[in-house]
């Protein structure tokens, strides 16, 4: 036990039961408090726009964003290689973002699904 906690105990164990209770209805409120608002995870995808002019790594960005409901681990492998497709092999941007929007529907329906 720390020393500020044994001070604590000290405190509480000298203060009378009625305010004993007051003491633990504040420190519920400020734990209340300090805890962060978590934001909700959309259900449904953003409907964030594809640009005209993208490049991959700005498209895997702005897929991240418009599905943040799905797990990135689980589609990071698949992603990867696209981007590998279009790195080492050639496959232009206007493909694998083609394929990347796929991919994320595809996942997000497998989600939705249950799979």
């Amino acid at each position: 036990m720390t020393a500020d906690e044994r001070r604590l105990l000290r405190l509480y164990r000298a203060l009378p039961a009625s305010r004993q209770e007051g003491l633990f209805d504040y420190m519920e409120f400020m734990l209340a408090r300090a805890q962060p608002d978590v934001p909700a995870v959309p259900s449904e995808p953003l409907g964030i726009p594809r640009p005209d002019q993208e490049s991959v790594v700005k498209a895997i960005k702005r897929l991240r964003e418009n599905y943040p409901m799905l797990d990135r681990a689980r589609i990071l492998h698949e992603t990867s290689g696209l981007m590998t497709q279009h790195l080492v092999h050639g496959k232009t941007a206007s493909q694998v973002i083609d394929e990347l929007e796929a991919l994320f529907q595809r996942h997000f329906q497998a989600m939705q699904s249950g799979g």
